[in-house]
């Protein structure tokens, strides 16, 4: 099962090394639930992004998707990394401004941004806005006059095409609360040539994620530069950067089998270089927003196990001291997960397996991180080790039962960091008022 877990997992005397660090010392020292992440995947993913994208299209920008796991640190990361960066909240822009990340190299998406998150945009000086519908073009324009910018926007575009993946993971549909549809989207693009303090500079897209058949981008990027050609030919549009999205999909289970980042640069460049010589047009900038397919084997999640019920003939379940508070997704879209006990790796792992449920501490019976797994037979105090968790779980953790959210650490060359100390009991009454 390593091959699920970061790039530099081990096992050494039967624990369960990541960094060169011993999961189990990580536990004790910063405790449980604990997200570890491991900054050789984190850079790896990075490189091996710019170098797919740069060797097949030399004019292209990796940036990353915030929504999948952003703070301070890994934005500072991410900038070493010479990546770009797409954030869709005022909150996801702050970290960026925070952490110093190049503003000419942050897109901002999103579809219901607020005039105080447009107006942060403008004033920090953002290298892209993508606008997602018809008031928020309306109102950056409006904004944009006020402050004397003339910002560089592209135009999402629905080019209503199935990624065949989950229904709350699918955005580019024709039924999406995102983006122009095809029908609107001349509408669209006449409007934002018209608008005097708006520099309409290209088209964005986005399918969706966790897409594992690529024939869906072959077809909107068809789509989306058979519009552009047409919108040139008709009204002059200078078609000058291009967003595929992203949506790479990720291996959660053994069983799963995913594409690699160079077959995704294969097929997007492919076809976009394929399209530009059809149509006789010069290639745009092209940009992809990976996420999930950056940090989420960069991240381990580790919890403490506690209290056990076995119902005869059933189930047993295993109870841990986390759950749905810092991972929703299994019971948000029954997101599947393996797991390993990481302290009873290697010959510890073949003394007997039993069927288990692990279960969170949350008082809901939907809180359950993974269904009839097999494991080495489990005692209160063992640490059990998820892979895979470095996307999403952080981001859309919450306080539910008053849980302070976890710690996270960065390890790498034998070392550990924490990146994100663990919530007080103190920090969640930090906002009330007497």
């Amino acid at each position: 099962m390593l091959n699920l877990f970061p790039q530099t997992a081990k096992i050494n005397k039967d624990h369960l090394t990541i960094g060169g660090c011993d999961t189990i010392s990580l536990a004790e020292e910063f405790g449980t639930p604990l997200y570890v992440f491991d900054e050789a995947t984190l850079r790896g993913k990075c490189s091996e992004y710019r170098e797919a994208f740069e060797e097949r299209y030399p004019n292209s920008v990796i940036s990353y998707a915030a929504k999948a796991f952003l703070n301070r640190p890994l934005a500072k990361l991410l900038a070493e990394e010479g990546m770009g960066l797409d954030v869709a909240s005022g909150g996801e822009l702050s970290v960026a401004r925070a952490a110093r990340f190049p503003m000419s190299k942050v897109y901002f998406n999103g579809d219901n941004k607020s005039r105080q998150e447009l107006e942060m945009a403008l004033r920090w000086g953002v290298g892209r806005i993508i606008v997602d519908n018809f008031y928020e073009l309306s109102l950056l324009n409006d904004i944009a006059a006020e402050m004397e910018k003339r910002p560089r926007i592209l135009l999402r575009l629905s080019p209503d095409i199935d990624a065949h993946t989950h229904s709350h993971l699918t955005t580019g549909v024709l039924d999406s609360k995102f983006g122009f549809t095809m029908p609107q989207a001349e509408e669209a693009l006449t409007k934002a040539l018209s608008l005097p303090n708006i520099d309409l500079v290209g088209l964005h897209m986005h399918l969706g994620s966790q897409i594992f058949e690529f024939e869906c981008y072959k077809q909107a990027i068809d789509i989306v530069f058979d519009f552009a050609g047409k919108m040139s030919r008709k009204h002059g549009f200078k078609f000058k950067n291009f967003s595929a999205g992203g949506g790479l999909g990720v291996a959660y289970l053994q069983t799963v089998q995913a594409k690699s980042i160079t077959e995704f640069a294969d097929v997007i460049t492919g076809q976009v270089l394929k399209k530009t010589r059809s149509l006789g047009i010069k290639p745009p900038q092209l940009a992809v927003e990976p996420g999930r397919s950056i940090v989420a084997q960069a991240g381990v999640a580790l919890y403490t196990i506690g209290s056990m019920k076995d119902i005869k003939g059933i189930r047993k379940y295993v109870r841990v001291d986390g759950g749905m508070a810092d991972n929703i997704r299994p019971a948000l879209y029954d997101a599947k997960y393996e797991a390993a006990v990481a302290n009873k790796m290697g010959k510890a792992a073949d003394k007997g397996l039993e069927k288990v449920t692990i279960a969170g501490k949350s008082c809901e019976s939907g809180d359950i991180l993974i269904k009839d797994i097999e494991l080495p037979r489990l005692e209160a105090g063992d640490i059990l080790a998820l892979p895979c968790c470095g996307a999403y779980c952080i981001p859309m953790s919450s306080n539910y039962l008053s849980l302070p959210r976890p710690a996270i650490v960065m390890v790498g060359d034998g070392k550990a960091r924490l990146i994100r100390r663990r919530e007080t009991y103190k920090d969640l009454m930090k906002c009330d008022l007497s």
